[in-house]
């Protein structure tokens, strides 16, 4: 099926993927290809892809991450829906907070949404603290800032330094 036009109307959208569990960088390629094939979403761009140390447990292996710019046609919650179908057609069981996972999909920014219920808290509410998705977002827009926290040029001087990896040097975009 042939997409339609991107349209003026639809959010500029950044999610992070990551994955630590099977074969990470395959599930992460295997979710981006999943939301290129959506009619509602254009793929934008794409990250260069890090390893970093997993938050939580440290029994578990480390996690590459990435973040992937879309624009789309869907609300939040029908985005978060879509992400969750994505991760669980990929394998995801939801078993402990912050567990080791085949895949983690979370809406990072979109538009100016600010929002905040039982279900999607938007912009993500730890994503400032998480070099893993600051740094990625960085790499996408040196310009974005996340609400109310601020720029991510400020934020990444923040954070610790050097602890990502890289793991694939490209970014991507899309047409």
């Amino acid at each position: 099926m042939k997409k339609p036009p991107l349209q003026n109307d639809w959010e500029r959208v950044f999610l992070a993927l990551g994955a630590n569990l099977g074969e990470p960088l395959v599930q992460i390629d295997a979710a981006v290809l999943a939301l290129s094939e959506q009619s509602q979403i254009n793929c934008i761009a794409m990250s260069p892809v890090y390893l970093s140390k997993p938050h939580g447990s440290q029994d578990q292996p480390d996690y590459m991450n990435a973040v992937m710019e879309i624009r789309t046609s869907l609300t939040p919650n029908k985005t978060l829906e879509l992400l969750h179908k994505i991760e669980n057609y990929l394998g995801r069981k939801r078993k402990i907070r912050w567990g080791a996972r085949t895949l983690d999909l979370d809406i990072v920014l979109f538009g100016h949404v600010q929002m905040a219920s039982e279900q999607l808290t938007i912009p993500h509410p730890r994503a400032h603290q998480r070099e893993f998705v600051v740094k990625p977002l960085f790499d996408l827009d040196k310009d974005l800032s996340i609400p109310p926290h601020g720029k991510l040029s400020v934020l990444l001087q923040q954070l610790p330094v050097d602890t990502l990896e890289i793991v694939r040097d490209v970014k991507t975009h899309y047409s």
